[in-house]
């Protein structure tokens, strides 16, 4: 035997002993990491069954949100909320649905401003999702309906009781309205 096969065939089994012991490290991790998660409470898998709870909300207090929606001037819609208003905790998620038809035999583009009242409230009002962040397309005599998800932010003045969310809907001229 050569000194090259030899030394091939030594190379040869200190790679296996290293791979052996690498696959039995990781093996070895998942109870080590098991047992500092649940010691350190970081992302705990053993507890699967525990309800997370949103510790951002404000259960001591209820801010009243209005929801008002209007069409523009010459904007053909009926536009509504699903519900005039909500008792919410600030920090809490909400979802509101508008529903919004086109009452006309021609399909309408419109895009939808929204409004708050206080003025103050504008900057703790944080919507996630809307259907005023683009623009809507609805076909002649169409109905559709479209969530508003929002928190409000519990860093919002406790003298703040009540806030009005207002959504004007206006026509996008030129934009495929035929």
């Amino acid at each position: 035997m050569s000194a090259v096969a030899v030394v091939n065939r030594i190379t040869f089994r200190k790679l296996i002993v290293i791979v052996a012991i690498m696959g039995g490290f990781g093996y070895a991790m998942v109870p080590f990491y098991r047992a500092i998660c649940e010691i350190t409470g970081i992302n705990n898998l053993v507890k699967a069954d525990a309800r997370p709870t949103n510790t951002q909300v404000d259960m001591s207090r209820k801010v009243t949100v209005e929801f008002d929606a209007n069409s523009g001037a010459h904007l053909p819609w009926r536009f509504k909320a699903e519900k005039s208003s909500l008792e919410v905790h600030p920090g809490q998620l909400v979802t509101v649905i508008y529903e919004v038809t086109n009452v006309q035999d021609r399909a309408v583009s419109g895009q939808a401003i929204p409004s708050y009242a206080p003025k103050v409230a504008a900057q703790y009002f944080k919507k996630l999702e809307c259907f005023c962040f683009r623009e809507q397309k609805l076909a002649a005599n169409e109905t559709k309906q479209f969530p508003v998800v929002f928190v409000i932010d519990p860093q919002m003045s406790k003298d703040v009781t009540t806030v009005t969310l207002s959504y004007t809907f206006f026509e996008i001229a030129g934009k495929g309205n035929s």
